[in-house]
């Protein structure tokens, strides 16, 4: 068994770390949030005050982290997790940042410290059962140092050398937001042309985005989205995409209008939703909150 820090003790980092315990790891977390840690502790993880007290001593320190600047705060920042970090440690960063920031963070690192990119598909159902798809960034030596730590995780898949499992993140995240906005998209227009909701549903469930449907369907119907993947992360995601189409000097419209209506459905709210929430703004619909019990539309 390995020594692991995990960082980072989110939605998804708090199951993910929860199946490193289980799976016997001696496991020290940390989170900005010091609470969030208390979970893990009483399984048998040991918290830390910072970063760089984590990393002190570890096999391997894993991060989690909502986006670009979030994890240059907790690798980079005061106590940050960089500065506990020496030859021979490896240190496996699972966030969604994109191949760019990867690779400036691992320019940054001190000299002997390996990374991996290994950022997951899933959210949190499958972060709690240990069915992620896991996309790895590494070399050959330091993939099959991680491997038996990821497995813990999902499925884990060796995509390249370091930066690709980034990289392979964006181009399934680019397929993630063109789907729950076609959804979106398709059921207005079946509202617009006089259709009944159900039968329009029915049909999509066996379209192209069938699995999308099948997915969201009961948040549409019920118009409530208890986050399992928040909507403001969905947005980041498909901001990554975007720029890195425009690095590559690629017009990539499809992906540039689904980062439009995620980012029009978060200014109207729906933030901390479900990524499937974006739909309600395609219908010009208001998601209920937790304590209503109807279906609001704009304008009501």
């Amino acid at each position: 068994m390995s020594k692991i820090a995990f960082l980072g003790l989110g939605q998804m980092g708090t199951p993910m770390a929860a199946r490193l315990l289980a799976a016997g790891h001696d496991v020290t977390v940390w989170d900005r949030t010091p609470e969030r840690a208390t979970p893990l502790v009483d399984r048998g993880a040991v918290a830390t005050a910072s970063p760089a007290e984590a990393a002190a001593g570890v096999d391997v320190a894993i991060t989690m982290l909502a986006t670009p600047d979030a994890l240059e705060q907790v690798v980079f920042g005061d106590e940050g997790l960089a500065l506990g970090l020496g030859p021979g440690q490896v240190f496996v960063d699972m966030s969604t940042v994109g191949p760019r920031t990867v690779g400036e963070v691992r320019a940054r690192l001190r000299h002997g410290v390996s990374m991996v990119d290994a950022p997951v598909r899933g959210s949190v159902p499958q972060a709690t059962g240990g069915s992620l798809d896991i996309f790895v960034g590494a070399t050959d030596d330091d993939f099959e140092r991680v491997r038996p730590i990821l497995e813990s995780l999902g499925s884990v898949r060796h995509v390249g050398g370091p930066g690709s499992g980034a990289a392979m993140k964006l181009v399934a995240n680019a397929t993630l937001g063109a789907s729950i906005v076609a959804f979106g998209e398709a059921l207005a227009l079946g509202t617009s042309l006089g259709l009944d909701r159900g039968p329009v549903l029915d049909v999509l469930a066996q379209s192209p985005i069938g699995p999308a449907v099948a997915a969201k369907r009961a948040m549409v119907e019920a118009n409530r989205y208890p986050p399992s993947f928040k909507l403001r992360h969905a947005a980041k995601d498909m901001r990554l995409v975007v720029e890195a189409g425009e690095a590559a000097a690629l017009d990539l419209r499809e992906a540039s209008a689904a980062r439009a209506w995620l980012d029009e459905a978060a200014e109207q709210g729906a933030a901390d939703l479900d990524y499937a929430a974006v739909v309600a703004t395609i219908l010009g619909e208001v998601p209920a909150l937790p304590s209503e019990g109807r279906t609001a539309r704009q304008g009501d």
